[in-house]
């Protein structure tokens, strides 16, 4: 919430450096596969409303969710009157079941103490058939252990939460969505950031999809693409 008070730009105002939210919301665009149009999507911790707007102009219905009230202020002022934006708890989504076509939960699990409550809330909200994208920072790669052993030697615990991509892939299988296409997400420090185009390049993209060692160790987060199924377990 201190970072919508603070800062003006749509990075910082979801706790982002301006290279780090370019990068992530360049790398979804290129794995959007599409959605028939009016489709209703949920984006769950929308924060200035980067992808809501996006998702909007592909001709998308969407409903923008964040906890903070400040960001949600700031989200309005970026987007037409025409675009709900809604105050809520990503545990405890104020939707019926099976109310929208697919959702978008971005930058939240890092956050939370716990993915599984957000991840059973999004089955839930969930048509049969319907999509999920659902990101997090990388538990076993070299970014989180070099953060961690550097807040140590500060004598200091981890701010954000990493998780194991083996982890979620289960979580998402127990709360009802079909096997998850899992996809790496290289990202360069903000202060190297003239490295992202080699990280991104076709070459190194081949590397990680072909080698799934070299993702899960570069990696600075990952994303799933997930469906969800007519029964799910919740």
């Amino acid at each position: 919430m201190e970072f919508a008070t603070q800062r003006e730009d749509d990075a910082g105002i979801a706790g982002w450096s301006l290279s780090g939210l370019e990068t992530r919301f360049r790398f979804f665009r290129r794995l959007w596969p599409g959605a028939a149009p009016g489709s209703s999507y949920l984006d769950v911790g929308c924060g200035a409303g980067t992808y809501t707007r996006w998702l909007t102009d592909q001709g998308l219905q969407v409903v923008g969710l964040d906890y903070s009230q400040p960001t949600l202020k700031k989200a309005r002022q970026r987007m037409s009157p025409g675009i709900p934006l809604c105050a809520g708890d990503a545990t405890r989504l104020p939707f019926a079941d099976a109310s929208f076509d697919g959702a978008l939960c971005f930058g939240v699990l890092q956050a939370v103490s716990d993915s599984a409550p957000i991840v059973r809330e999004l089955a839930r909200v969930l048509k049969p058939g319907g999509d999920l994208w659902i990101d997090a920072l990388n538990g076993g790669g070299l970014a989180a252990r070099f953060e961690k052993a550097r807040l140590r030697l500060k004598g200091k615990g981890m701010h954000l939460r990493y998780e194991l991509h083996g982890h979620l892939t289960r979580m998402l299988s127990s709360s009802g969505f079909g096997e998850p296409t899992l996809h790496w997400l290289p990202i360069a420090p903000s202060r190297v950031h003239w490295l992202q185009p080699l990280v991104e390049s076709r070459l190194a993209r081949l590397a990680f999809a072909g080698f799934a060692p070299a993702g899960a160790l570069l990696s600075h987060s990952f994303a799933f693409h997930a469906r969800r199924l007519a029964s799910p377990r919740y």
